[in-house]
Parts: C-alpha cells; sequence; structure tokens
C-alpha cells in the first residue's frame, strides 16, 4: 500500500495574491512545502509526492521537482472549495488502488517542524485511526475569552457563551488547554476522505472518519500565509532557520 504526500495549491487567493508563487527567502512560497514533503518521503513516511493545482507556474515548480503533477479544474479551485473535494479530485486522478494514506499538505505553509509530517503518519500508522491533524495551542484567544461586542448599538459586551464575561478567568496561566488546527499536516485514510465508513454523520468534517486524533505544535512553530505580514514574519523564521543550519 501507498502514502501519498498530496500538496494544494491554488491559484487564487484574496488576502494574498499569488501567495503560493510569492517567494520567501529566494524560493517561492510552494518550494517550502515541496521540502517537507521529500524530507518526509527520505523518512519512509510517504512513499509518493503529488500537487494539486490550477497554476501553470506551479505545476511546472512540481514537473521541474519530479513529483506527479494534477490539473486542477476551475471549478475545485475557488475560495468556497472544499479540502476533501480538492483532495478526492486529486486521489481519483491518480488512478492508484494502492492508495490507502494521504497526507494533506498546504502550499502557503512555509513554516512548520520539520519532522512533523512523519509524527502524523506515525501516530496515524500506531493507532490505525482514520485521521490526524496537526493542533496548536490557542494562547491568549482563548474561547473562554471570546465575547460579543454590540457595533451596531452602544458597544455593549456579553459574553459569547455562558452567563459570565471571561467564564470569570482573568489570568491566562488559569485558562484550560485549548488547540486548534494550525494546518500543518492532515493524514486521512482513503475510505475516510471518500467518506466509506458507516456511521459518520455527513458534514463539511465526514471526510476526518470516525476517530480523529492530534498531534500538538507549540504556538508559532507552524505559520500559513494570509496577509502581506506572515510573508515578513516567514522570512525571518526561515532565515533564523537556516541559519542555524549552516
Amino acid at each position: 500500500m501507498t502514502a501519498l504526500a498530496l500538496l494544494l495549491a491554488r491559484r487564487g487567493s484574496k488576502g494574498v495574491p499569488r501567495k503560493n508563487l510569492r517567494e520567501i527567502c529566494g524560493k517561492p512560497c510552494l518550494c517550502w512545502t515541496l521540502d517537507d514533503a521529500v524530507r518526509a518521503r527520505e523518512a519512509g513516511a510517504v512513499d509518493r509526492i503529488a500537487l494539486s493545482s490550477d497554476d501553470s507556474e506551479l505545476l511546472n515548480i512540481g514537473e521541474n521537482c519530479g513529483i506527479d503533477t494534477l490539473d486542477r479544474p476551475t471549478d475545485l479551485a475557488g475560495d468556497d472549495t472544499s479540502i476533501d473535494d480538492a483532495a478526492r479530485h486529486a486521489v481519483t486522478s491518480l488512478n492508484d488502488p494502492q492508495i490507502n494514506t494521504i497526507a494533506i499538505l498546504y502550499g502557503n505553509v512555509p513554516v512548520r517542524p520539520s519532522d512533523l509530517i512523519e509524527r502524523a503518519v506515525t501516530l496515524y500508522r500506531e493507532t490505525g485511526c482514520d485521521s490526524v491533524q496537526s493542533y496548536a495551542p490557542v494562547g491568549k484567544y482563548h474561547p473562554w475569552w471570546t465575547a460579543v461586542v454590540d457595533v451596531q448599538g452602544a458597544g455593549a459586551v456579553r459574553p459569547w457563551e455562558g452567563a459570565t464575561l471571561n467564564h470569570g478567568v482573568y489570568r491566562r496561566q488559569d485558562l484550560p488547554p485549548a488547540h486548534i488546527p494550525d494546518g500543518g499536516v492532515l493524514v486521512v485514510s482513503r475510505e475516510s476522505l471518500f467518506c466509506q465508513h458507516k456511521g459518520v454523520a455527513p458534514g463539511p468534517h465526514a471526510f476526518l472518519g470516525r476517530d480523529h486524533r492530534g498531534i500538538l505544535t507549540a504556538q508559532g512553530e507552524v505559520l500559513d500565509i494570509d496577509c502581506e505580514l506572515d510573508l515578513i514574519v516567514a522570512e525571518r523564521m526561515l532565515e533564523r532557520r537556516l541559519g542555524a543550519v549552516r
């Protein structure tokens, strides 16, 4: 059976135009994720690498690196396209029944721990779960500290949930642990991706299957590009990483 590292990188982006091609530390953003995928293949975590994109320049990068490239149709490359729809199209296009594990990697994530993909695949294999996703601590943006501000009126503030503002907690150290998907990696089984598990309710996260698990990253270890500031931060982070390697 085959484990596939699937890179998803579309042309369009509202926040940062052509962000997957924007240069960071001397090479396109996509190339940093491609490097991570190659590292995972060398470590034995994945066997094959493929890139799905609607952008000819991005596809050329993949071709020059010797990986499989898949021309994604326009109707699967819009702002409202779901990740699992794009992934299902890619796996179907490869037409390889041996692919039973898919590690989904976003092209706009130039910064992730070097062993993150390997850790996720290892947990997936050891537990026999349906999917594994990387999660980061929410830090000071904790759900208990979420409020609703009446922007249409006089600015009245009420708790997002419950009756007590901030759940009565005012020190960050007293908040219970909470984590959020950070976009570093998502490993799913083929059965889960194609929603073939019985008893899983339909919905946008049905492709995660019944048994969904997480691996943790430290705050800031994974960085995805959503705005121009992220490009500046990624540049500095990768400069420091490259300096340490040298």
